[in-house]
């Protein structure tokens, strides 16, 4: 990478209308947390059952939390496994997504926990029979994977800082332990990012009796998997081109759009396993059946495969920042309405007395965690070198 196109802090304003309005959101979440954790518990705040043990939280902060942060293992693999140098500039980007998405996650499971206070057991009483204990060790080693990779970047802002020269010297070193073994702590994300994101698939495949047919697959682990890979480089397009918008700078499209050729593999990829499924099961039955499971399932397919897949193929999509959103942002949004689906809309309770539909604590805490998380990036690629700006990509 040249010397103009290094990472660099964002010489912008911070507290925009936007920020205002993220802080905003924010404190509305932290109001329904005092009476989440302090006051009336789940009960109080959510409109959980035994029949319903999970909700929105679990749907959407976790499950979809987990597989839109994606895009960190998998520019980890492409730009250091595979070497294609070319891409670099969106790997710390792409981490700090990461890091600041499984981070969420955490805080989100522990909103949906009825003994929050005990999150740490897995870690001390292990359960190997179980896929959710895989999944929560992997989870807990790659964030703290996450971090260590997310080093050099907090290093390199106080390395030369003659203001403080002791602290300086430390992050150099510090610096230097951790670039001689990076290589050992990509390699564990990737493999650790693997297992849990198919673990997570694996997850519904003991309620067979409770879950819709045309998501009951025995290949569930590898439906999730496949999406996770299809699923990183548009969230890294889509995060690269909105902070470009927001933070008053030119989208990257000299490498977001041969980017969007590994989407277009790994969509059609996906794409091909998922069609393939359901004539290997014959759930395509259920597809005209009417019901609300038939039309979550076709409006996925149609809206978060079939149509940003088409629109990759042109280059001429690929070639103008706003078309090149679009399509990406709808397979983010497919994922996400596919960790919906499989986690709400699938599961139907055999003995539920009445359908489970979220309370408004619930979106409250959803949206104040998306807005906390879009807060705190704000602030560190402000503050930190992680967003490259070669001179020849600014507006101003």
């Amino acid at each position: 990478m040249s010397d103009h196109e290094l990472p660099t802090p964002v010489n912008r304003r911070l507290f925009t209308p936007g920020v205002l309005l993220l802080l905003l959101l924010t404190l509305f979440m932290f109001c329904v947390a005092i009476v989440r954790f302090a006051v009336g518990g789940l009960e109080a705040s959510t409109n959980l059952d035994q029949q319903h043990p999970w909700g929105l939280w679990i749907a959407f902060d976790v499950a979809t939390g987990v597989a839109l942060a994606a895009g960190g293992f998998t520019a980890a693999a492409l730009v250091h496994i595979f070497h294609r140098r070319h891409y670099h500039a969106i790997t710390r980007p792409a981490l700090l997504t990461a890091a600041l998405g499984y981070t969420f996650v955490g805080i989100g499971l522990m909103f949906d926990l009825g003994r929050y206070y005990n999150i740490w057991h897995p870690a001390v009483f292990w359960q190997g029979n179980s896929v959710l204990f895989e999944v929560g060790m992997c989870v807990m080693c790659y964030l703290t994977v996450l971090y260590i990779e997310f080093l050099p970047v907090v290093c390199e802002r106080f390395m030369g800082d003659r203001r403080f020269p002791r602290l300086g010297t430390f992050c150099r070193r510090v610096n230097g332990i951790v670039e001689r073994t990076m290589f050992a702590f990509i390699i564990a994300g990737v493999v650790l990012s693997c297992l849990h994101q198919s673990s997570l698939g694996n997850l519904m495949v003991i309620a067979e009796s409770k879950w819709h047919d045309l998501w009951d697959t025995p290949i569930s682990s590898l439906l999730f998997l496949l999406s996770a890979f299809m699923v990183g480089f548009p969230m890294v397009i889509v995060e690269s081109i909105l902070a470009a918008w927001s933070l008053g700078l030119k989208p990257e499209m000299q490498i977001l759009r041969p980017l969007a050729k590994y989407v277009v593999f790994f969509t059609g990829l996906y794409l091909a396993f998922k069609i393939g499924d359901m004539l290997v099961r014959d759930s395509y039955v259920y597809l005209l059946e009417g019901s609300v499971q038939s039309v979550c399932f076709m409006a996925e397919m149609i809206f978060g495969l079939a149509v940003p897949f088409a629109m990759l193929l042109s280059a001429s999509v690929r070639r103008r920042p706003h078309l090149l959103f679009a399509a990406a942002l709808l397979i983010v949004l497919g994922v996400a309405f596919n960790r919906i689906n499989v986690f709400l809309v699938a599961y139907q309770p055999a003995y539920s007395a009445k359908p489970y539909f979220p309370s408004l604590s619930e979106m409250v805490v959803t949206v104040g965690l998306v807005s906390l998380l879009i807060l705190v990036y704000r602030m560190v690629v402000t503050f930190f070198p992680v967003i490259s700006q070669p001179e020849r990509a600014r507006i101003a």
